[in-house]
């Protein structure tokens, strides 16, 4: 992280949000206590219940106005965890909460521990200045119910995201089958206050605030008084002089005054300042100068500052207050008088007098830095043919032309160093993340012929410099790398390639540091600034998708990777080379057992069967080997679906086997299960209620089987259609109806095979339970051997020999009218029914 010469002095508002959102963990509502004053609803968003699978997220865009007042968030869900155990639960199995200004958060690109961030005391936070724009994420585990309310004294305006996450890590990101974990249902309403006032700000909307009108000065005409508050030697180009319609103000100890300017564009140093202080006696009605006055300045971006929060400070009295770079926004200043009591104890009413008086220096268009000689272009966004507004690149505006997306740098670099002092020089250039496109990322590249002596800075807002940035590239050894939202790409000694993740929306300045003594007539230096979708292409081991936040004003892309990698780029090898071949081999060879049900169904002359369990076998096969990356003869989702339909079919098609009914009863009954097995196939096939949908539905067709079998061939096994009022005789024809039944039923199956059916259905359903993302490929397979293994035992089960109505013995698959025919032969001729 960048070193600032500029000393924060404690509070940062981004701190300040996490340390007020510890509320959410006590259930406090310190912050409702206090009545409103002067405000309005600026928005409230409702989002209804909706449900967060494994793995999944859900992002929320929070847009707060320069005026705004407060934010509300209050959120619901069926979180039970206990954050004192929250530790030990693995970052995959963590539902967390995420905030994030500016864009949206990436818990996979930061650098810092999620846990540990999250559970640390944050009453006991040390509280320090945050420099930088990388840093702004904080994330904390999910609870039940979370509610806070931040005032505009504890965050900035702007844009806010926050993000649902069920589960972190790079295996988030990777490509799953089956995905097993618990799913959270959630509810969240926000709701921004304004003040009705644009003078009004604070928490009650009570504190008054003094625009700050500013005009355009010929700096020429005032340099003689401006030059020496900003410590310039020279002639200004561009002024802005910024003051309120009151030239004087008089304030007593303690008391605050506060101003606010709108910096709208980049600038090159903001100053304020104080003249004609003197401290004014009520009680003789006159005011003298007085030398010991502290007459204290504090600014702060975004929000009002005050003595303990603020974020540059100085005492007027002495000298101006000097920002350097100001990033653009709204700043607050505030100007106070410090200790006037112990300068004039025996006074009862002593307050100090001031003018102020406040500039902003812009250099003339096209150029920044020392007496503006060093060079500053801005980049327009170029949208490519076919591509979305936030698929774009970046061209300096410029009269002569350049080959897109590409550009040459050397004819753009600056020649002048700063007086002398240094032997390097500064060229900027700045470009604009269009609106709604947070979600995407820049990538910048710069390559050359031979060994660069570039340095690279990146800064949100405002010019970059040696103490002020937010990424950076030296050299392969020193850059930031490591920060947040930055990841490095094939950077060598004459590349330099990142890309800066999520990138906020708004104005972006890029800063090349270079040498001054070095020839600018060879075109060896290639620079490259373009926004895009996902970073590195998914690293060309995923695809890339984008989707919406809840609110639908931000798109924001990610990686969805293959079955081996995982992370925000999918960068990350989760399953090596050895362990592809493994997990290929398991998961594709292990389907070989439907050979087994399929040769048994062919041996039976069960054609139907036959063909079900050969598809689902070679389906199954296919679909695995497209899984694991191996080979798809055709789409991933087409081959899904033949593999789970063809399942459910074989399943059901086994239980309907085990009824001896005539084809014309199987033909509906297997028409029917194929419409619903394929509306569940086609419709979240990998939900785990599946499993028990489809055994109730062979149950189901099994059930229907025996109840047509039993009212075509064994009418005598039916109960008397007269009710007999003979209790006990009743009873004993229920007794042997159901003798009758239990004796059929067991002459008609192989029970042992039965039993062992059952035993490996459920080796089945318990290695289907035991499946994980990491050990998904083992106990998939073994689900592979154990569903087709009880198949097979199934149809072994069935007796190859059924009873007729007298329950002698006929051959399997001798249908009812055969049956009759021989029954009839045999009658006539007084033989024996053949066997």
């Amino acid at each position: 992280m960048a070193s600032n010469s500029i000393l924060y002095t404690l509070h940062s508002p981004i701190l300040c949000l996490f340390v007020f959102f510890s509320s959410f963990f006590c259930h406090c509502h310190s912050l409702d206590d206090f009545v409103p004053h002067n405000t309005f609803t600026v928005s409230s968003l409702t989002y209804p219940d909706s449900q967060l699978q494994p793995f999944q997220l859900r992002y929320f865009r929070v847009e707060l106005p320069p005026w705004f007042s407060s934010l509300s968030i209050s959120l619901n869900s069926d979180v039970n965890l206990d954050i004192t155990k929250a530790r030990k639960i693995p970052k995959r199995a963590l539902p967390i909460i995420c905030f994030r200004e500016g864009s949206p958060p990436l818990p996979e690109a930061s650098n810092t521990s999620i846990i540990d961030s999250g559970l640390a005391p944050l009453t006991n936070i040390s509280i320090e200045g945050i420099q930088g724009h990388q840093n702004l994420e904080q994330c904390y585990p999910m609870q039940r119910y979370i509610e806070v309310k931040l005032t505009n004294e504890q965050i900035s305006p702007g844009v806010w995201y926050f993000g649902l996450f069920n589960g972190v890590g790079s295996s988030r990101t990777q490509s799953k089958m089956i995905v097993r974990g618990p799913s959270y249902s959630f509810s969240a309403n926000v709701t921004v206050e304004g003040c009705s006032s644009s003078t009004m700000f604070g928490r009650y909307c009570n504190q008054t605030v003094d625009p700050l009108s500013c005009s355009l000065s010929d700096g020429r005409n005032i340099a003689e008084n401006v030059l020496e508050a900003m410590s310039y030697n020279r002639t200004v180009e561009s002024l802005l002089v910024c003051g309120s319609t009151f030239k004087t103000f008089c304030l007593r100890d303690g008391e605050l005054k506060t101003y606010h300017l709108d910096m709208e564009g980049v600038a090159e140093e903001l100053t304020i300042s104080a003249t004609n202080v003197s401290l004014n006696l009520a009680k003789s009605d006159s005011s003298s100068n007085v030398s010991g006055v502290s007459l204290m300045g504090f600014a702060r971006l975004g929000a009002i500052p005050s003595v303990v929060l603020h974020d540059y400070s100085s005492n007027l009295t002495t000298g101006p207050l000097v920002i350097r770079s100001p990033k653009v926004g709204r700043w607050y200043i505030s100007i106070a008088p410090l200790d006037l009591l112990k300068e004039l104890r025996t006074a009862n009413d002593v307050s100090v007098c001031y003018s102020m008086e406040s500039y902003v220096l812009q250099c003339p268009y096209g150029k920044t830095g020392p007496n503006c000689t060093w060079n500053r272009y801005v980049l327009q966004a170029i949208v490519g043919r076919g591509s979305s507004p936030f698929e774009s690149y970046f061209m300096p505006i410029k009269e002569q032309y350049f080959e897109g997306p590409n550009f040459s740098v050397e004819p753009l670099l600056s020649n002048t160093s700063n007086h002398g002092q240094e032997k390097y020089a500064w060229t900027y250039f700045t470009l604009d993340v269009p609106r709604g496109s947070a979600g995407a990322n820049i990538h910048f590249q710069l390559s050359a012929t031979e060994t660069m002596e570039y340095e690279v800075y990146a800064r949100f807002g405002g010019l970059p410099s040696l103490d002020n940035w937010d990424y950076c590239y030296k050299n392969q050894t020193s850059n930031s790398g490591g920060s947040t939202f930055l990841s490095l790409y094939n950077s060598s000694a004459v590349k330099i390639d990142f890309y800066i993740l999520y990138a906020s929306e708004g104005t972006w300045v890029f800063g090349l540091r270079h040498p001054v003594n070095r020839s600018l007539s060879e075109d060896r230096t290639i620079m490259s600034v373009t926004l895009e979708r996902c970073p590195n292409k998914c690293s060309s081991h995923g695809r890339c998708e984008y989707a919406f936040d809840a609110s639908g004003a931000t798109t924001f892309s990610f990686c969805s990777c293959d079955r081996n990698h995982g992370g925000f780029d999918c960068s990350v090898e989760i399953v090596d080379h050895k362990g592809h071949v493994q997990q290929s081999i398991a998961l594709i060879a292990s389907n070989a057992a439907a050979i087994f049900p399929a040769f048994w169904a062919l041996r039976q002359k069960a054609l139907a069967e036959w063909v079900l369990f050969t598809s689902s076998g070679i389906s199954s096969a296919l679909y695995h080997a497209c899984d694991v990356g191996t080979w798809c003869p055709l789409s991933f989702n087409v081959l899904q679906f033949m593999d789970f339909w063809m399942s459910f079919m074989a399943v059901v098609s086994t239980f309907v086997y085990l009824a001896t009914i005539e084809e014309v009863y199987k033909r509906a009954i297997h028409t029917v299960v194929a419409i619903l097995t394929a509306l569940m196939a086609i419709t979240k096939a990998t939900r785990t209620s599946n499993i028990a949908i489809v055994l109730a539905i062979g149950t189901l067709g099994l059930l229907v089987g025996w109840l047509i079998e039993l009212s075509t061939k064994y009418r005598s096994f039916s109960l008397p259609m007269r009710i007999s009022l003979n209790v006990l005789h009743r009873w004993e024809s229920i007794k042997a109806w159901g003798h009758k039944l239990l004796k059929t039923l067991y002459r008609r199956y192989r029970w042992g095979f039965m039993i062992a059916g059952f035993t490996a259905l459920a080796m089945a359903a318990i290695s289907w339970n035991l499946e994980t993302s990491e050990t998904y490929w083992i106990w998939h397979s073994v689900w592979h051997l154990t569903i087709y293994m009880s198949s097979f035992l199934f149809l072994c089960s069935k007796e190859a020999r059924v009873l007729d109505r007298d329950n002698s013995i006929v051959p399997n698959g001798e249908n009812e009218r055969g049956s009759n025919i021989n029954y009839e032969l045999a009658r006539q001729n007084s033989l024996p029914r053949s066997v």
